[in-house]
């Protein structure tokens, strides 16, 4: 099964050389996309240098745009990208050495085994599993959680997880047009989309490790826009069965 996983970048110089050669290591084979948002550090740059500089050059692919234009969108991109390139399934993952690439085959191996059609790498199945959070950004994250779950059904207990892989199945039932969130909700709207259209998602325990290098891209306005697109996404549904 071809794989890849897409990793957006804004301003991420310090980590991508490093994130990249780890993915490009491991087995199965993945191949990687990095949707670059103009860092002005060089992170496009350095990926360019990258793929000049190893055998593996053909596996990294880079799209740049023109400023920071959020998570959301890049991922759209990213998805596309596998779809127009024929890749049977896509991952998501931060640049940030936050999520460890040698779990990927552990995302990966249900949805190629068949058992399930998108899978999250989860920070809370038999536990929390979060490394060097602060309690307040813990709480507010498993808040998100029973909220989330509470106004939806949505049967997912690590609701805001960017660690996942996708069966290009589900991308492409879904009209990738119709997602507009932009944040931590982007990851909300696409497992609620892929629920409730009858897909099954499984969840595999991670360990989420905070950033050591760089800048947090977590700010007020994703949190908001989270509050009120579990709204929106559930009266949606209600009104699309109605």
């Amino acid at each position: 099964m071809s794989a890849l996983v897409v990793i957006p970048t804004f301003n991420e110089a310090e980590n991508i050389t490093g994130i990249v050669r780890a993915v490009l290591a491991l087995e199965p084979q993945f191949d990687v996309l990095v949707v670059d948002d103009g860092s002005p550090d060089g992170t496009g740059d350095l990926v360019e240098e990258l793929a000049r500089e190893i055998s593996a050059a053909p596996r990294i692919h880079l799209l740049r745009r023109a400023g920071k234009l959020g998570l959301g969108t890049a991922y759209l991109e990213g998805f596309r990208f596998a779809l127009a390139h024929g890749y049977d399934a896509v991952c998501e993952m931060d640049a940030d050495w936050s999520h460890n690439p040698e779990d990927l085959p552990e995302l990966l191996a249900p949805v190629e085994s068949g058992a399930a059609d998108l899978v999250i790498g989860s920070r809370y199945i038999g536990g929390v599993r979060i490394m060097n959070w602060p309690l307040s950004r813990l709480i507010l994250s498993w808040s998100a959680g029973v909220y989330t779950r509470a106004i939806t059904g949505l049967p997912v207990s690590d609701v805001t997880a960017g660690f996942k892989c996708i069966h290009r199945r589900v991308l492409e039932t879904l009209d990738l047009d119709r997602i507009r969130s932009n944040g931590y909700s982007f990851q909300i709207e696409v497992n609620y989309r892929a629920w409730t259209a009858g897909y099954r998602l499984h969840e595999v325990p991670i360990v989420f490790t905070e950033r050591t290098e760089g800048t947090s891209k977590m700010s007020k306005g994703i949190v908001r826009e989270a509050a009120w697109k579990v709204w929106e996404l559930r009266l949606r549904h209600i009104l699309r069965r109605l």
